[in-house]
Order: structure tokens, then sequence, then C-alpha cells
């Protein structure tokens, strides 16, 4: 008679057992745990009781007898937000585990999601954290496979969305779900009609476990159990060959993309048809595109001295010129507003399920030219709202498009591209991840007009249950929380400045101070690391404006 062997759950675990399970028995050490008392300085001001561990647990310990570290999210914190201290402790877990491979120490490893993306609370914090995090995964993932796991409850969203889409294995649970917004978040910003966040089985259906293995954004459907989930970390690094990464995987989701008219209905079980079928006949239909003004447009223009930007190209809001600065060959990046795009939801400049793709291709198309030779610079200029908000964007992976374009700028970073970022407009959440934020120097106009944030003011209010006073109450005890520039750079993440610049209508003289400036973002690019690690030695964040970040750091390394 066959013994039937009860399952364990390990979506019931808390962070810190699931970090445990995953190691080797009676292997697991914890780094910065509550005995540390590191916690998150901005919480307290804002009336919200921080907690030791700020929500994220970091364990040492072996897989199969390897080394090996395993970062666990802690969903009842917080709802898993990504703030400073937590943001940190995942960064510099993978950047430590990035220096030990690069010295021949093979290190293994493994992110547990149970997050709803930035902790609005610290807002600009966990825009900053994230980038980092996906600077060392990318980076990281040239010496061993890094893998991800969401196992439920909360799932993964926001920008740890696009951070579970450089993993190189995504492991789900059926309960578990991905996607860059919320579905509450859709619902504000678009709209009851676009989706209804109260139906539960659309949701799943949209964006759950099983429909994201079946239509190729994630790698493995398990049960929820324990030993399960552990076979499958275990299978992960045991394969010999390294599989490309799914965010490298440019012409196959593009022509995949390219099958969707979304002028048409389309459901999940029509994703899952096509995916599995691999018939991927093109439904794209190419259309002359409509660009209206935007400050991303007038820049764009100004500094390639281009003339006629009504492109043809399949996706025509993502401008892309290679032009002389100084000369020498840049190439110039811009997504720009295009009433003629093929999805509604990113026709107002957003980054979209498109564009993520199309910046991807443009940025790899640079690397491979520039194979053997000098790498060229690359601007991206930035002036994006937001990221779409749509059920097509999210059903198709726009959290992958935009993944995509993550890997691209730091690929070409860490090959010795100079990438900068020209910030003239809005730099919105997980547009401004995926468009700008993995450049290793941020230049920027000192103007009204520009703004950092994670999200919309009134989603920020439905999400943290404040008014939209209250939020503005908090900017001023949390410079993090406000969106303007200088709020910004008070943190330390800006290269350069700019002041005294026309920001909507540049004369000559603006023009030519701002290339003048960039010039010398690439010159000094050049001369530093591959890696963002200048933003934490700014004199603006050793001052104050990274501290937690640089203490996480250097306390990690010592319990290493």
């Amino acid at each position: 008679m066959a013994v039937k062997i009860l399952k364990q759950s390990f979506v019931e675990l808390n962070a810190r057992g699931r970090a445990e399970t995953i190691l080797d028995d009676g292997t697991f050490r914890e780094l910065l745990s509550p005995f540390d008392g590191i916690e998150s300085p901005h919480l307290e001001k804002q009336g919200i009781v921080p907690q030791c561990d700020d929500g994220v647990i970091v364990g040492r310990g072996t897989i199969a007898g390897e080394p090996a570290v395993v970062v666990s999210i802690e969903g009842n914190f917080q709802g898993g937000g990504i703030g400073e201290v937590s943001g940190a402790k995942i960064a510099a877990a993978f950047e430590l585990a990035l220096r030990d491979n690069k010295q021949g120490i093979r290190v293994r490893p493994v992110l547990l999601f149970d997050t709803g993306g930035v902790r609005l609370q610290e807002a600009n914090y966990g825009l900053l954290s994230i980038s980092e995090i996906g600077s060392a995964i990318v980076a990281l993932r040239q010496y061993v496979p890094v893998v991800g796991v969401i196992p439920g409850k909360i799932g993964s969203f926001g920008g740890m969305s696009i951070t579970a889409g450089l993993c190189h294995t995504l492991i789900m649970t059926r309960e578990a779900r991905i996607g860059l917004n919320g579905p509450e978040v859709i619902e504000q910003e678009a709209g009851i009609e676009e989706i209804d966040s109260a139906d539960r089985q659309l949701i799943w259906g949209m964006i759950g476990g099983e429909q994201r293995v079946e239509s190729g954004l994630a790698d493995h459907l398990v049960e929820d159990d324990i030993s399960t989930i552990k076979e499958h970390v275990h299978l992960a690094f045991s394969k010999e060959e390294k599989e490309m990464p799914r965010s490298a995987k440019i012409e196959l989701f593009e022509r995949f993309l390219n099958s969707f008219d979304p002028q048409q209905s389309v459901g999940p079980a029509d994703v899952r048809k096509r995916w599995n079928e691999k018939s991927f006949e093109s439904r794209a239909v190419k259309e002359k595109g409509n660009l209206t003004t935007s400050r991303g447009h007038i820049w764009f223009k100004a500094l390639t001295d281009a003339t006629d930007t009504s492109s043809q190209a399949e996706v025509p809001s993502v401008l892309c010129k290679d032009h002389e600065l100084n000369g020498k060959m840049v190439r110039f990046i811009s997504v720009v507003p295009n009433e003629n795009g093929r999805f509604p939801r990113a026709r107002k400049g957003e980054v979209g399920i498109e564009e993520g793709w199309t910046i991807a291709r443009y940025i790899h198309e640079a690397i491979e030219e520039d194979t053997g030779g000098e790498p060229r610079a690359i601007v991206a200029v930035i002036d994006v709202p937001s990221q779409a908000y749509g059920y097509k964007e999210e059903l198709l992976g726009l959290h992958q498009s935009c993944a995509a374009a993550v890997n691209a700028y730091a690929t070409a970073r860490n090959l010795g591209h100079p990438v900068v970022s020209f910030i003239v407009g809005n730099a919105i959440s997980g547009a401004f991840l995926s468009h700008g934020m993995q450049a290793n120097r941020l230049v920027t106009l000192n103007d009204e007009g520009v703004n950092v944030h994670v999200m919309s003011k009134q989603s920020a209010a439905r999400i943290t249950r404040r008014s939209i006073s209250e939020l503005e109450e908090a900017t001023k005890k949390v410079p993090s929380m406000a969106y303007d520039i200088r709020s910004f750079s008070t943190l330390g993440a800006l290269h350069d400045l700019i002041d005294g610049v026309n920001a909507d209508h540049p004369g000559e003289e603006d023009i030519a101070l701002v290339k003048d400036r960039l010039e010398q973002a690439i010159i000094d690019a050049r001369l530093g690391p591959n890696d963002l690690s200048n933003r934490l030695t700014s004199s603006e964040a050793i001052s104050g404006g990274r501290k937690a970040s640089i203490e996480v750091r250097e306390k990690m390394k010592e319990q290493w």
C-alpha cells in the first residue's frame, strides 16, 4: 500500500521560514537580522511603526552543498513594499554574490517575491533600490542563474515585477500573480471599464501563475508544497547550459506581440493558444505615426538636428537616431506621444508593451554594431508620464517588455557603453525604471516641469488610504516622497542639475549648453565603473541622502 505524503505549504510560511526551507537543512544563517536593529528611518516620521528587519530576510547557507544566498520578502509588512533599507538589503546581497562569483566563488542566488512593488511611503528610495537590484541581477546572470519564486498571497507587482522578469528562471504557484500594475491601480488610472479590480476570476485569468507559465512569461507552475518548490530551485541550478534570459529574447516576443491586433478582443485563452502553437503570423498594421509635441520630442529633435520625426518605423513612438556629439557618434532614444499608437493606453508618451521591446531592440542593435570597437554612448531623453495602464498590456506581459528594456540598458552599460539619461519632463514609475534608471549618469533640467515619482497622487492616495493633502504633508518630512526634481536631487543620484535652460522652447544657447553637459557626463561615465555605485558616493548621498543604503551595504559586507 502506497504511503500518501502530506504536502507542507510554502505559501503559509513567513519570509524567514521560506528562506530557511530553500537552503539545505541546518545551514541557514541570517544577515542583518532583527538583532542588528537596522530599520527604515522614514516610517516613524509618518506615524508608522518600523520593523527591525524592514520586511526583507537575507539568508546565507548552501543549496545542494554549494554556497547560496536566499532573499525573501515579507508580504505581511507594508505589503512587501520596497523602501530604502529593504531595497538596500536585496541589492547588497546580490552585489556581494556578484563580487564572489567574479572571484571564482560560486554563490547561488534566489529571490522569493511577495511584494506590491515600491513602498509608497518612501517612494523614490524604492525606485533607486529597484534599479540597483536589477543592475546587480543582470551582471550576476553572467556567472550563475538567478532564480525567482513567486509563491502566492501578494505576488509580484510594480517595479518588482520587472525584477522578476530579469530572473533566469521564474517559478510560480497557481495562487501567485505577476503584473506591472496592480488591478486597483489600473482601475484608478483607466477606469472600471478597463478592469474591475474586484473580479477575481478576471484578475487570475490575466496575471495568475497558470496563465503566466502557459503564455511563456514564467517557467514552472508548481504545487504549494515545500519539497516541490525546493526541488524546482535545485533543478534550475543543475542545468549545464545557461539558457538565454527571457528579457533578452526580443525577436521572439516581438513576433508574438505582433501576432495580436489590439483593436480586437483578446482573452487569456487566445494568448495561451498562440504561445503554445508558436504560430506568430503578424497582424501588426504599419501606420505612419501621428506624433504630438512633448518635451521628449522637442529635445530629441534639438539634440539630433532631426527635422522630420514622422518615421515609418513599426513603433513610431520610440524615436532613435545616431548623431554626433563633439565628433563622436551617440545613440539618442526618446519615447514620445503617438495618437496612432496600436495600443490605446500608450498614446500619450507612456512606456507600453511595444515601447519596452522596441527600446531593447534599438540598444541591442548598437551593442552588436559596436562589437570589437569603441562602444558608443547612449543618451535616453526622458519625458515619460507613466507606464501604460491597460488590460491587454498586462495580459500580454507589459512587465516583461519593461524588463527587456532594463536588461538592454544594463547590458550596454556593463559592456562599456556610457549610458546617460537626460530628464526633461516626467520620469514616473515603471516607465522611468525601464527607460532611464539604468543610466550610469543622470542629468536633468532644473525646472518645475521635471518630476520623478512612483505613481500619480490619486493612485498613491488610494493605495496608502491617505488623502492627497496628507501625502503632500508627508513630503515635508520625507523628501523621497516629493515629486519635484530639487527634492530628488537631495538623494544624491543626480550627476548634473542644469539651471537656466528654457525647457519648452530651447534656443541655440540652451541646446549648446545641454550638449556640452551631456558630453561631460559621457566622459565622466567612461572614466568610472560600469555599475551604479556612483549614486552612493556623491556628497549628497554620503551626507544623508543615502545614509541608510550605505550603512546596510557596509554591515552586510561585514557579516557576509
